[in-house]
Order: C-alpha cells, then structure tokens, then sequence
C-alpha cells in the first residue's frame, strides 16, 4: 500500500509538473531562433533512409507520420491519424486521416500518400535500413522478394481512410506507425527527386528546409501552414556543420550557439558540470541505449562463435566507461537494464584475458589475428576504440583502428566485406521505441542484415528470427511478462552466438543556453532523438 500510494504521489508530481511545462509552451511567444552545431555533415534528411542520433530529430521535424509520442514522453499519441480502429484479431487497422493537412509544398495530404510511402520504405529498391519494421504487413514477403511493388495489405478506403491489414498480430504496430521510416512523403517529390530526395525533403512537419550548404549549414524555417495550431514557436532553426565540439562549447559560452549538438566534450565534462554557472543548463536524462563493438559474422575469423566469445572476454568494459566520466554502466546483453525483457540475473563475459586467449587458440589462433576496427572520428569515440586495441592486443589480435567521419562508417558497416569490426560509439543503438522488439529487427534480425542496414554484425538466425515473430504475436496485454521472457530467451541465445560485445549503457548529457525554453525531456527526448526541436522556444521572444 506505501508503495502504491508513493508511485500515486509520484505520478500526481509528474502530471503537475508536465502540465506546468505545456502551459509555458502554450504562453511562449512564437519567433525567434536557435543555433545547433555538429562536428559533421548531415546525410540525408529522407525519412525512408536516415537512421543515426544526428538525423532522427532533424527528420522528426520535417515529417509526420500516423502516430507519433507526447513530447518528452515514450507515450503514444495518434498524428496525422484522427483516429484509428483495430479489429477484434489484431490484424486489421483503420486509420482516418485529419482533413486538411498539407505538404511544404502546399498539396494537401490524403490516404494515397500514406500508401505510396509504406510502398516505397519496404520497396528493396529504396534500400530503407527501416524496411524489416514492416514485416508483419500482407504482401511483405511479396515486397522484399521484388516478387510485388505495392504492399497488398494497404489499400485506400477513401481520400481520408487507409486500412492495413497484418499476416500476425503484432504487439509493436502503432509504434512502428510512429517511426521515422513510416513518415509520410509525397510521391511527386519524392519520384521528382529520386536519390537526392534527402537533400531535397518535402513533408509535412512543423518546420521545412529553407537551405542547405554542404559541409556548412541547414536551415529550418517555420512551417506557417503547420496542421498543429501554436507549434512551433521558433521561427528558424540552423544546423552549422563542420563545427568542433571544443569550439561549439566555447561559442555556446560566449553566446553564439545555443546547442552543442555533439554534446558536453568529455575533455571538458567535468570541468562544465561542476561549474555552478551552468547548472542550469546542464540537462541529464535516461535514454534506452546500449553501446557495442560488432562482429561481422561473415568475415573470417569473425564467423568462428569462439572467436567472437573470446573478443566479449577481452574487452575491458569499466576502463571504457572510465574514459566518459563513468557516464554509463557496464553492460552484459543487448538490452539495457531498463528495458521489458532484461535479464537481471545474467552474468555475461567476464573479463578474462587468459581464458580468452586459450580460447582463441582453440579456434585455431594460437598466435592471434591481425584485423581493424572501424571507429566514428568524433572524441571519446577513437580513445575507447585505442583502449579496445590495447585489449585486442593483450590476446594477440593486432586491431588496425580506422577512424572515420560517422556516414564512412555506417556506410562500411552497411556492406557485408567491408567492416570487420566496428565500435558503435555516436551511432550506438538508442531504443526507436520501447519494446525489446527494437533491439532486434533492425540491428540483430535477419532483416536489417542486408545492403544499406545496420545489423552491421550480418548475424542473422532463422530460429531466433521465428521466435521473435512469436513474441511480437503475443498482442494480449495479459501475455506481457510470457512475451518478456521469450525476448530474455531470444537475447541470451544470441549472447551464445556473440555477434556482438555489448560494452555499457550510457545517460545522455547536453547544454542549452540562456535564449532557449523548454521541460528538460524536450532537450534530451526519448524519441525525437536528440532534440525535441518542434517544443523549444526562444526566451528572448516578449
């Protein structure tokens, strides 16, 4: 009873608190602007093909999709959908449309849009890293096979109605309506522009890009036309690209930026979060996120399961987390500790050179192997790659660490010979929502092991593949903690295959200025990674 009535308190707070927050967004004066600086350049802004920390927010605010969740929050909340029905199976969703919402360049958008972007994200032809979402849709297998080009399970009811229908039930549907990969585009433009669609976005979000210099800037304007009355409040958002961390942070202190997109530099972290003149604008939150090194099963010698195991004893995981301030925590398993499906009583690899390296000896590298290490350029990411080598070394593999602008290295981890290992530090996996379903698919599923996907490890396991189809079945909220214990089986069989070295679990930290306003979960959004940019407004507005 304590217990229940301190969550209720708890949950009273909270509801206070957020109500207080969106009253102050509501009386926030719209206009004004803010600046955010990232060391590298944007890849794409196509919601189809975008999928890192630097991207997801921007596309998040040139896009909508059905679903989408309430600021600051993993809760769901409907979109462009006014409203949506599911049959009694779970097999069948209805969504209406809103009525008068309309793309950047002024078409309105319907439900034949809505098709045409779930035909064209899960069309092998567009590549989307996000196609595997999809799976459970009739006609996807039809689809990926290039055996059809629409998805049968789609179709139009009527200008404002669009109904799909799934092969299963599946427990992460609405969330996946709410994923950046089921933003809705319009064909004119997206067949106008073809592969440069991403440098040429057209959606129908709160904001629309208004210019982009490569290798310099983006520049967001308003959207005035926006179907979501009072959102945004700023009027111009630009990104400067090609901008240090250390810079970025002085200029912010200066009062020329007003988010270091990048981050705190851990050279300078303690030094900023211990000073009192910032405690105001230092923001810490949660975020589902694990770190890891990948393995590329099919490279020899990392398609030996020892080998790999011997790589997970090897890996000196609190010397990592040492090197960010012990700004995380080791981690054992795929999923983080706050995840559905963790499991608390599993001890993974311990650290253990020695038995690594009689293990490696008895795959056959008695002497060890020479291999590389592909890394994102931006610090601390090449020192922990450095401390990763020196424990490689300590076994006898000799790691060639290559360190690479981010896009290089998804780019290399996205084609099947090229990236023997890769350390995922800056693009590390950060829930898309939370289910342990999202730690799968995308990034261990045969799936997303394909061209262009981020299963950068190309482990993929039939069996397992079938389980998690199983699991994602299981729809009754009352079959909850049965589905959790499929997906702690599913996790703890792939830690015995080791395609991967989960290395720890980090918090995220970041800065704000003085000219920028906004509830804390809006700079460090669960979902709109890394900013919620669509709910910042700007204080110097009166």
């Amino acid at each position: 009873m304590r217990y229940k009535m301190l969550t209720s308190l708890v949950a009273l707070s909270t509801a206070l608190g957020a109500a207080a927050q969106a009253q102050d967004f509501i009386d926030a004066k719209q206009g004004g602007s803010m600046i955010v600086t990232y060391k590298d350049d944007v890849s794409t802004l196509d919601p189809a093909i975008g999928y890192d920390w630097q991207n997801w927010s921007m596309i998040k605010s040139l896009f909508d999709g059905l679903m989408d969740y309430e600021p600051g929050t993993t809760i769901l909340k409907k979109d462009l959908a006014e409203d949506y029905t599911i049959s009694d199976d779970g097999k069948t969703f209805t969504f209406t449309l809103r009525q008068g919402v309309t793309f950047h360049n002024g078409r309105e958008m319907t439900a034949e849009d809505v098709k045409y972007s779930l035909d064209r994200v899960t069309n092998p032809a567009t590549q989307s890293p996000g196609a595997g979402f999809f799976g459970s849709i009739e006609g996807y297998d039809d689809m990926a096979s290039g055996a059809a080009d629409s998805l049968s399970g789609v179709t139009v009811i009527d200008p404002y109605t669009v109904e799909i229908k799934l092969s299963r039930p599946d427990a992460t549907f609405l969330h996946v309506m709410a994923i950046n990969f089921s933003s809705i585009v319009p064909k004119e433009e997206a067949e106008k522009y073809g592969p440069d669609f991403g440098k040429n976005p057209v959606g129908t979000g709160a904001f629309k890009l208004a210019e982009w210099t490569l290798g310099q800037k983006l520049v967001f304007a308003r959207n005035s036309d926006y179907w979501n009355a009072g959102v945004p409040k700023l009027d111009q958002i630009t990104f400067e690209v090609g901008q240090e961390p250390i810079v970025a942070l002085l200029r912010l202190q200066q009062g020329e930026v007003d988010i270091p997109g990048d981050g705190i530099p851990p050279a300078k972290f303690l030094e900023v979060t211990q000073d009192p003149t910032y405690k105001d604008f230092v923001i810490e939150g949660g975020q589902l996120h694990t770190g890891y090194i990948t393995m590329n099963v099919k490279m020899p010698p990392f398609d030996n399961v020892k080998v790999r195991q011997a790589v997970n004893m090897a890996i000196n995981k609190d010397r990592a987390v040492r090197i960010i301030n012990g700004r995380a925590v080791p981690a054992n398993q795929p999923l983080p500790p706050s995840m559905p499906g963790y499991a608390d009583d599993y001890e993974g690899y311990a650290f253990d050179p020695e038995a690594a390296k009689a293990l490696l000896a008895e795959a056959g590298f008695p002497d060890g192997f020479e291999t590389e290490l592909f890394v994102y350029n931006t610090d601390p990411n090449p020192r922990i790659a450095q401390s990763f080598q020196q424990d490689l070394a300590g076994i006898g593999i000799k790691a060639e660490i290559r360190s690479l602008a981010q896009a290089n290295v998804i780019a290399a981890g996205g084609e099947p010979d090229q990236a023997p290992m890769i350390w995922s530090g800056g693009m590390a996996w950060i829930a898309d929502f939370p289910d342990p379903s999202n730690f799968y698919g995308p990034i261990l599923g045969c799936d997303g092991a394909v061209q262009g996907g981020w299963n950068w490890s190309w482990y993929c396991n039939p069996d397992l593949d079938a389980k998690a189809v199983e699991a994602d079945a299981m729809t009754d909220p009352a079959m909850a903690t049965e589905r959790e214990a499929k997906w702690r089986e599913i996790y703890l069989a792939i830690m015995e295959d080791a395609p991967w070295v989960p290395v720890f679990n980090e918090q995220r930290f970041t800065m704000r200025s003085a000219r920028l306003g906004g509830p804390d979960e809006i700079f460090v959004d669960p979902v709109h990674v890394p900013v919620n940019y669509d709910y910042v407004y700007s204080t110097d507005v009166q």
